[in-house]
Order: C-alpha cells, then structure tokens, then sequence
C-alpha cells in the first residue's frame, strides 16, 4: 500500500499512529482485536477487525486476537472458536498472537494484592444495592463506604479468603481505592474484582473470583506490549481507571486507549442481547440466519469477506456516532459481486409458454455468456432452447398498461435473452379462467448475435421446460420495516419484524446450475445475485438471494409513506402583457440538466443510479448527474473511502460554488483529494470553517489536504489537557464574566465558547470547548 493512498483513506486514528511513530514513542505498531467469548461476531465487530489487523499491517506491526474471557457466566468455547473462523474467513491471522485473559488470572490476583499492600484498593462488604447509593449521582457526591479504611493486612486476608471459596457471592467485592467525590462516576472506587461461584470454559472450578473488565483488559494490553488500543465511544470515560490501573501497578509497559465511533446501521439491531432474543425465540433460524448481520448470516447470505472490507472501509472511522444506511451496505456488496458472479438465467414464478411453429422433440444449444460486455471475463455455458419454455409471470400481461410496457402482451413481441424473438397470439386458461400458459411463436431470422434488424423494446429471460432444474428460491429482505427498530424503549422492537423479510419460492434454474458446489455465487439476470445455500442438496438447490441488482426499499417506502397534498397555486388575475408573455425565458440549471440527461444515457443511468443504489434524494441526485465530468468526479471521491452523505453535501454545497458555470474537469483538483479533505472534517481533524480554506488553497495549489493542514498550521485541537489549559486562561481574563455566569446568567457560555475560539484562531473543537466550560464554569 502506497503512502498515497495512506493520505486519500486518512483518519484520526492513522494520523495518530503515524506521529507517535514519526516521534519515536513505539519501535513497533501493537494493536488487538479483543472479543468476549459470549456470542457470535457481527458487522459491527467486523468494523473493528479491520481496524485493528489493517492498520497493523500497514505500519509493519502485528495484531493480536485475545478473548476477555472474564465472565464465566455468558462464556463459552463455542463462540471463541466461531468467532477465530469469523476472522480468518475475513482475512486475517493473528499467528502466534492468541491470547486468552484467562491465561492471566494469576497474575492479575497478584497485581490487585499490590494495589492493597499499596493502600489503593480495599475489600468492600456492602450490598450490590448499597454501593450504588453510596456512590451517588451526577449531582451528589459519593460517600466512602465504611469498609474503606480496614487495614492492608485485614484486606488482604478477606482477598484470599475470597479467592479461597469461604464467602458467597456478593458477600465481599474488591475496589480501588480512588476517590468518592470524583466528577467522573467510573472513578468512584470503581470494582475490580466480585466473586462468581461458577465454573470457567477454560479454567474450571480453578477460580471463585474473577476480575471485572475495566481492571483486566488494561492489563492485558500491557502484559501484551499493545501500543494502541482501539476502542468504541463507550469506553470513553473509562479511559481514566484505565491509565489509573497501568499507573498503579507499575507494568512495565503502558498503552494508550484510543476510542471510535462504532458502526451502527438501520433496519437492524446490533446488540447481542437483541440477536439472542431474536434467535430463541424464533424470529430468525439461527445465528447465521441470513437477515442477521452476524459475519456467519452475512457469509450464508452470500456476501463476501471483500465485500465486507469495502464497506468497512467506505464508512471510515470517526468520533462521533452515527448511523449508516443499510443501502451502503448493500451498494458495497453489488459493487463486489457486480465482478464476482457469472450471470444465468432463473425464473422465480413461472408461467409456461409454448412456441407453435417450434419442431416438436427439437431442441437447439445456445452458446451463452456467463459475462456481460463491461466485465471483460471469458466463459459460456451451453444453453437449451426448445419448444416449451419459462418465463416470469410478471412479464406478461394480457393488455399492455401503457406505451412504456416492455415485456410481452398479447399481440406484442419481445426478444428472450440470447434467443428469439417471440410474438405472443393467444393464451391458454384453467377452469378458473386464470392464464396458464401463452402460445407464441419465434421468429428464426432474428436469433442473438445473427445481425436481425427487427427492433422489439424489452428483453427478458427465460429457462427450457424440459432442461429446468427445479429450486426453492428464498427471497431475504431487511429484517425490520423501520430505520430503528430500537429508537423507542416503550415499543417491543420486535413488534417492527418486516414479515416480508423472507419469502420462498419453488423456480427453476438453467441446467447449468444443477452441479455446481454449495456457496456458488449468481447473479440471475434481471432478478438480483444469489448464492447456493448450505443445505442445498444434489437434486434439492436452495439459492438465498443475496442483495437485489437495485435498491428498491426507498420505492417501498415511499409508497407506504402517505402523500402530503400540495396545494394548487392561483391562477394570476390578469394575464401579462403581450411583450412580456412572448419573451423566451432563460432556462433554469435544473431544466439544463433535465435536458442533458434527456440527449445522454449515461447520464440518465447515472441518476438512476444515484437514487436507486445510492440512495440520495432526487434533488441532490439532480445536481450530481448535470455533466458526465461531475458525475465521474463524484463517484471516484466515493470510491476514495470518504462518506457518502459527507462527500454530496460537500460537493452541493461547497464545490459548486466553486465550479460555477465552469465543468469540475477544468478545476484544479483530484477527486481522492477532496474525499480525502471531506474525512478529515468527518474525523474532527479540521473544522468546517478551516476546511472551506482548506479547499479555496487546493484549487489554487492543486496540494493535497493533509500538506495544506501542515503547512497552514489548522489542525484542529482536539486534546482535552491542551483545551484546558487555554478555557482557563480564558476564565482567568474575564473574571466578571466568570462571576456574572455563576449567578445565573447561563447565556454568557456562547461568549466563553467565542473567546476560545477566537484565542485558538479557530482551531480549537467547539463541541469539546463548550463540554470542558461547562465543568470548570460549575
């Protein structure tokens, strides 16, 4: 991997990592990939493995993989092995680097025995109820427990007592010794260790007593020699007992925690108390239940580990929070098997059509591609054509609907994909009068690929009667019919189970599917890419459908939407003058661009792409699909790993400003540039404002937008101990203000927020000014 592209797929966490190197802190970049053993691994999860191994690779360190198996209550074999064949099946080994906390027990026990003998840690015998009183609240103080001064020698004694089996769980709990009062909750004598008589799927009955996460997983990174340890947003706060712990036992390495924002995306639920429930209690077949986003549902759905690092990848790494569509998931997913799956031909629902004027027991071999003529792949397969064929029974209606029908009617024609023609006379109906098959006929002068002049406006696909190989097609969908099923925790989330999650349908295949092995990927023309499902059987397929050819959930949920009612507009009392109503009118850039797409296919096919797989609205779609050079510009920027929503806002917003009357072709600037400008707002690394200056010097320098960040110096601040400093040199110059604030009157913060940013020249985080004035104002 070039440094280059380094620059293009910067974020906060790379940027790091790359200064402490540059400043000698590490000889060697250590990262983990660290996993409780109490589930199976998800898409969220997979975010971190990618993180984590990937950055390793890229600076030449290692990651390791190490399961915090501290509670024996939810822990289990099953799942640590689960999740190792998650990872490799992801792409990554962690070699010799398998660890286990488990494997520690011992000398955490004696590290927690130092913290005592150092007067930092006590054992503490109030209730489970008690010390969550004594510990108070956000706006109380918490009060020491009357066991907090017991003597070392009396602590120690009940310690091993405790790891002896004498007492019952929750009789005692180990706690540090740090202080009651303390701002942050986390830091009020937090526990280290409670007593568990349960049997560990490692250790046995060897332990009673087993540490709690926030004391061991610090630990663990030191014992390990891990130089940063990646975390999500949660552990934030936790940060302080996790330095406090390293600090006090004196390990003689000392890792940093850095935090991120986790993934989340809608229409699902990521919790693995949530899946768990979903799987006992039946709304789902299992883990690997392909609905599910666990890594096992993903890879029986047919996605593949490319795919996963793509998307990975695409949404990048912030510090905030947020959540992403499922339609990037799935764009990531076409844009891989786009290259991936050879097309062939099944029908889902079939109904039977009979060409009159074919030889009866005549059946000719077609040579079919299995590529379409934008993958430049090479293979055919033989394909029969008889008298008898299928196709879908949604392309055929008795009466055309409109002009813009391009499937086959009675009296109408369409050409079947690498045959005939056909001309549709008559149907045949039951007793019911339902259609049950169509007589047609072929024309033999317009066979594919014979040079036929005959034009027909649609084509569709189609599989033999006799050479059909019999499938059940199971057609998976979002989970849930909402963005976020869990928003509201007054409303059951399962009560939003989209019942048309899965569908199943008995269709048919071609021939050419009937021997391929369990997990072959498809795309079947026209209908979607599937994959063979694991219990698939020779004689018996079973193909899940991995993801459709289109987004189509953004139609689906327009149409249950209700349509507002848009009031008419009055007509004008009087009509204009002559000379005004004949002048021409200027058009507008919206009818500019309408025209250009009506003159251009490409274009129309790129605002169709816009709204159907990348999901954007059809005003920004609009915009974006004016002139092929923009077109290319933004979805290259896309390509570049920036986000999606990031990169149109900006580009709408900031760039066509810039661009004015003029094509993005003629500016002075590459689309993996401003992708690459766009994720450092998204990191925080620049601000909004700094990052419109930013982009006015690359337009006239064409440099990229980290040299332009270093040489003007607009790094953002983002380190708290550096911002306090400054909001305290500002308190101290504006005392009355201070004084004027402390009796009441709260407005004066947008001030305090002001002089800081005015003293950072801009540059410090805001959103973190505004935080650290609130604790140092009271």
């Amino acid at each position: 991997m070039t440094d280059e592209h380094h620059d293009n797929h910067s974020n906060f966490i790379r940027t790091k990592i790359r200064e402490d190197l540059q400043q000698g802190k590490h000889e060697q970049v250590v990262t983990r990939f660290p996993p409780e053993p109490n589930g199976y691994m998800h898409i969220g999860h997979a975010k971190s493995v990618v993180l984590n191994f990937a950055l390793a690779d890229e600076f030449g360190g290692r990651c390791h993989l190490r399961f915090d198996d501290t509670n024996p209550l939810k822990e289990d074999m099953e799942y640590a092995r689960s999740i190792m064949r998650d990872i490799q099946w992801l792409g990554y080994d962690w070699g010799e680097h398998l660890y286990f906390a488990s494997d520690y027990f011992e000398r955490f026990y004696e590290l927690a025995c130092k913290l005592i003998r150092d007067g930092k840690a006590y054992v503490d015998s109030l209730s489970k109820e008690e010390i969550r009183e004594y510990r108070g609240d956000f706006s109380t103080p918490g009060r020491p427990s009357p066991y907090r001064t017991r003597s070392v020698e009396e602590n120690l004694d009940l310690f091993a007592r405790m790891r002896a089996g004498e007492f019952a769980d929750g009789e005692h709990v180990l706690r540090a010794k740090i202080d009651m009062t303390a701002s942050n909750m986390v830091m009020r004598d937090p526990l280290l260790y409670r007593i568990m008589h349960v049997e560990h799927y490692r250790t046995g009955d060897a332990w009673c007593i087993y540490p709690m996460y926030d004391y061991a997983h610090c630990l663990e990174d030191a014992f390990e020699g891990v130089t940063h340890s990646l975390c999500s947003l949660e552990f934030e706060n936790n940060r302080e007992l996790y330095d406090w712990v390293i600090e006090h036992t004196e390990v003689p390495h000392t890792p940093r925690q850095t935090e991120f924002a986790r993934l989340s995306i809608g229409s699902t639920v990521m919790s693995k108390r949530k899946i768990i429930r979903l799987v006992k209690e039946g709304f789902v077949s299992g883990w690997d239940d392909p609905r599910l986003l666990t890594i096992s549902g993903l890879r029986r759905r047919g996605v593949t580990p490319e795919a996963i690092r793509a998307f990975c990848e695409m949404v990048g790494v912030a510090r905030a929070n947020s959540m992403v569509g499922m339609d990037k998931l799935e764009f990531s997913i076409r844009d891989d098997l786009n290259h991936r799956a050879p097309r062939v031909m099944a029908v889902l629902d079939p109904i039977k059509v009979v060409l009159t004027n074919w030889p009866e027991d005549t059946t000719e071999t077609l040579d079919a591609s299995f590529w379409p003529h934008d993958v430049p792949k090479e293979g055919t397969r033989a394909l029969p054509f008889g008298r008898e064929l299928y196709i879908e029974r949604d392309d055929f209606m008795e009466v055309a609907p409109n002009k813009k029908w391009r499937r086959l009617s009675l009296g109408g024609a369409v050409r079947l994909r690498h045959g005939y023609v056909i001309d549709c006379h008559d149907v045949v109906r039951d007793e019911d009068g339902q259609i049950v098959s169509l007589l047609c006929t072929y024309d033999p002068e317009t066979k594919s690929g014979s040079g036929s002049t005959r034009k027909v406006k649609g084509t569709i696909h189609w599989v033999s009667v006799e050479h059909a190989v019999p499938a059940t097609i199971r057609l998976y969908d979002r989970l849930f019919t909402v963005e976020r099923p869990d928003a509201d925790a007054s409303v059951d989330f399962t009560s939003y189970i989209n019942p048309d999650s899965l569908v199943e349908m008995q269709g048919f295949v071609e021939p050419s599917l009937a021997s391929d092995p369990v997990g072959s990927r498809y795309q079947f023309e026209r209908q979607g890419y599937f994959v063979s499902d694991d219990d698939s059987t020779m004689g018996a397929l079973i193909f899940n459908r991995t993801v459709g050819l289109k987004d189509t959930w953004a139609k689906i949920q327009a149409k249950a939407a209700p349509k507002a009612e848009t009031p008419k507009e009055p007509k004008p009392a009087t009509k204009p003058a002559t000379s005004e109503r004949e002048k021409p009118q200027k058009k507008t850039r919206a009818q500019e661009r309408e025209n250009a797409r009506s003159a251009d296919p490409e274009l129309m096919a790129a605002y169709e792409r816009f709204t159907q797989t990348l999901g954007l609205d059809a005003e920004d779609a609009d915009v974006l699909s004016g002139d092929r050079d923009l077109v290319a510009f933004y979805e290259q920027a896309i390509s570049a790993g920036a986000d999606q929503g990031s990169v149109t806002n900006w580009v709408i917003n900031e760039l066509m400003r810039e661009v004015n009357d003029a094509s993005v072709a003629e500016l002075n600037l590459k689309p993996e540039d401003f992708a690459a400008l766009v994720s450092l707002v998204d990191d925080k690394v620049i601000s909004n404002v700094a990052a419109k200056d930013v982009l006015a010097i690359m337009l006239e320098t064409g440099d990229t937008p980290d040299a332009v960040v270093e040489r003007e110096g607009l790094r953002q601040i983002n380190d708290q101990d550096a911002l306090r400093g400054i909001v305290q040199g500002i308190l101290d110059a504006n005392a009355s203000q201070v004084e004027a604030y402390r009796g009441g009157r709260t407005k004066l913060m947008g001030f305090f927020v002001g002089q800081v940013m005015k003293g950072t020249q801009g540059k410090a985080n805001p959103q973190m000014a505004k935080e650290l004035l609130l604790q140092m104002l009271g």
